[in-house]
């Protein structure tokens, strides 16, 4: 499966961008997404996560309050909005999905994610 992301882009210091992430293929069975984001020359950081089934959410806790992550079944779609944007939080952003079952201890770790997407650049200005 591929992952389709869009939505980046530039915003303003407190502003807002909203994220998408689309499977390749409808109707594929996942169990859980996740949105990281990575600074160039430095580790990939876990941001939000989603499970498919139950609609749990997790969020890494610089990210409380300002970013929400949703999912639409039917479109086989993960959404981010992110708002209250920090300029200290420009980044590539990418969506993982997990296809198997994950604990919740193991889900900030990049290498549990069976698939990735590209990657889109959020930029936020000063």
């Amino acid at each position: 499966v591929q992952l389709v992301e869009s939505g980046g882009g530039l915003a303003q210091a407190g502003g807002s961008l909203r994220l998408s992430c689309a499977t390749s293929t409808a109707d594929f069975s996942w169990y859980f997404m996740g949105w990281f984001r990575q600074v160039l020359g430095k580790e990939r950081d876990f941001v939000a996560g989603i499970s498919r089934d139950h609609g749990s959410t997790y969020y890494a806790d610089s990210v409380k309050g300002r970013f929400t992550i949703t999912r639409d079944i039917a479109r086989s779609t993960v959404y981010l909005v992110m708002d209250g944007l920090k300029p200290e939080e420009t980044a590539v952003y990418y969506c993982a999905l997990r296809t198997t079952v994950i604990t919740v201890d193991r889900i900030t770790y990049s290498r549990e994610y069976d698939a990735w997407g590209q990657g889109t650049q959020v930029t936020v200005s000063s």
